[in-house]
């Protein structure tokens, strides 16, 4: 049985279907049991748990074999990452008290840095979350995904601008989080034995290229334009982001403006998978 916390999620709803398509027994782990229905519907096993809550997640892991975990981002937390230690402990607990014996985490690049990274830091205290735990550990660690510019979507087609943190000609590895979902099905099924991979797609790409792919989807030119850094806080808080998910968020794009989100390719595993920015943004739109 593979439990896949994360059910209703972009990525998790993803590897749940590979699963299934494999006709594989899948326990879907949701927090909002309003997607409980389209779930059943797919052929799943069906578990609705709190991350904050020890009981509920012991009650999903249940007659579980492998899991797939991941840490939860929202952008409203209060406390975000003294609320990821809470909920990696009742991860922790709940595997204690279940069968599970093999766990598969969904990480991110940069996460072999242990302070100032802030968003960043919830993967690298994932990776560390069951070390005492004698059963295999794969964490994968993929690059910023293609879908987090959809969000700037309906501010490209009124006015042709990109918005970005970023410099417009800083380039970084990115990737098809369809692509992350194929992975991570793959490795829940096929790998036995404990491994950092880092997963990117097939080219590094600045904000200027993610732009010029909107302008074929959308059919008119569209720039990118750099947010000034001393506006990030406001442009996050009108985005209703609390004051600490700002504080983190912010952190981790300096992190990525530094350069230092490059793949770590030591003692990892580097991957390189094949959907472009432009084939992504086609298949979307």
């Amino acid at each position: 049985m593979y439990v896949i916390l994360g059910a209703s999620g972009q990525v998790g709803s993803a590897i749940m279907d590979h699963l299934l398509d494999k006709k594989l027994p899948v326990k879907a782990v949701i927090h909002h049991p309003e997607k409980a229905s389209e779930i059943k519907e797919k052929g799943a096993e069906l578990a609705v748990a709190d991350a904050m809550d020890l009981n509920s997640l012991i009650d999903a892991f249940k007659g579980g074999d492998t899991l797939f975990v991941l840490t939860p981002e929202t952008g409203k937390n209060e406390d975000v990452l003294g609320e990821t230690k809470t909920i990696l402990e009742n991860y922790h607990k709940a595997i204690q008290q279940s069968s599970i014996k093999k766990v598969v985490g969904l990480s991110s690049i940069g996460a072999q840095y242990d302070k100032g990274t802030g968003n960043l830091l919830m993967s690298h205290m994932l990776e560390h979350a069951f070390e005492d735990l004698d059963i295999p550990q794969i964490f994968v660690r993929p690059a910023y995904y293609y879908s987090n510019w959809l969000l700037q979507m309906p501010e490209a087609k009124k006015s042709s601008i990109l918005p970005t943190f970023y410099p417009t000609d800083l380039a970084i590895p990115m990737i098809s989080p369809m692509d992350v979902a194929t992975f991570v099905a793959d490795v829940l099924v096929k790998d036995d034995e404990s491994k950092i991979y880092e997963i990117v797609g097939p080219e590094k790409l600045s904000s200027d290229d993610v732009a010029a792919a909107f302008s074929t989807v959308l059919n008119k030119e569209v720039k990118a334009k750099q947010i000034p850094h001393e506006n990030w806080d406001e442009t996050l808080e009108k985005i209703g982001f609390s004051p600490d998910a700002r504080k983190n968020f912010i952190e981790m794009t300096e992190t990525v403006v530094n350069g230092n989100t490059d793949p770590e390719n030591n003692g990892t595993t580097l991957v390189k998978l094949k959907t472009s920015i432009s084939e992504y943004l086609e298949n979307v739109v």
